[in-house]
């Protein structure tokens, strides 16, 4: 069969290069149309807002990897940024804390060197060590010593009051005793009419007792206890408690009476030492008694 008519058939008409040519004259003549006339303005509009879906889903993998790219970036840049400034933080928070506690010390430092102008007493700053293991026993170790001249017996203040006394001196530290130990005494009186008592230490340290206080006696809730400096250890003056409660019960002689130290016996970083005081006469001896007379025989009468 031969096929040489059917193909002579389908390749009638202009050869490509004449199509080329075409088209080419073709296309600069719409150019020259559209470009003085406008004429194509309105096509291709259309066109552009039919295509404009097409452009936008050819450009959504780009965007999507940008967009993903961007995203571990900024979350990467998060983390490590948030890691610093949490360790930051951190480390203001403990500088805030240093800062807070350096400015109530230098407040209580303050306090104590204007306590000790206004007392014009030879008073010697300690600094506290360490306080006792026994919970039972009130009593801490401040750095000072023998060497700094510290005696036993002399009395510790702060810039509240009385504290306790010194009861130990080694070669570079001191014991005190607070008024608050259950051995410890403090000769007080009353600020609002003079009664003189004793005041006990009850083992706690937010407890004092006045034992052995006559159930007449003149001392209300809210009375203020000073040292009443008649022991030759405390200085005349000094706050020592107040008076919380009284309690009377005319079964009993002596009235109950509890008092709260006035002093932060327990929080104190720094206290004085009270150097020296007037030093009192000794006390007298006491007269021997004479010894008894002896009774005289009486004799018989001679009969």
């Amino acid at each position: 069969m031969d096929h040489t008519g059917s193909v002579k058939f389908f390749n009638r008409g202009p050869s490509p290069v004449v199509r080329l040519v075409f088209f080419s004259l073709l296309s600069l003549l719409l150019l020259f149309i559209d470009s003085r006339h406008q004429y194509l303005e309105s096509t291709r509009s259309v066109l552009s807002t039919l295509i404009y879906p097409l452009q936008r889903l050819t450009a959504v993998p780009s965007m999507l990897w940008r967009e993903a790219d961007e995203f571990f970036t900024t979350q990467t840049h998060l983390a490590r940024d948030n890691a610093q400034l949490r360790a930051q933080h951190a480390t203001d928070a403990a500088r805030a804390l240093q800062l807070q506690g350096l400015i109530a010390e230098n407040a209580r430092l303050r306090s104590m060197l204007e306590m000790r102008e206004r007392l014009d007493l030879p008073l010697q700053p300690a600094e506290v060590l360490y306080t006792e293991r026994d919970p039972s026993r009130h009593k801490l170790l401040v750095r000072a010593g023998a060497q700094a001249n510290v005696a036993a017996g002399q009395a510790v203040l702060d810039d509240n009051g009385v504290v306790g006394q010194v009861t130990r001196v080694l070669p570079l530290l001191s014991e005190v005793t607070l008024i608050t130990d259950k051995d410890h005494e403090v000769p007080v009186q009353v600020l609002r009419n003079g009664l003189r008592m004793i005041l006990f230490g009850s083992g706690n340290a937010n407890e004092l007792e006045l034992r052995y206080t006559p159930v007449t006696a003149d001392i209300q809730e809210g009375d203020t206890l000073i040292s009443s400096g008649i022991d030759g250890t405390y200085p005349p003056g000094l706050p020592v408690a107040k008076v919380t409660r009284v309690e009377r019960d005319p079964a009993y002689p002596f009235a109950r009476v509890q008092c709260v130290p006035v002093t932060g016996v327990n929080n104190q970083h720094w206290l004085f030492i009270l150097s020296s005081l007037e030093k009192l006469p000794p006390r007298p001896e006491t007269a021997p008694e004479p010894p008894p007379a002896k009774a005289k025989k009486v004799g018989k009468a001679p009969q």
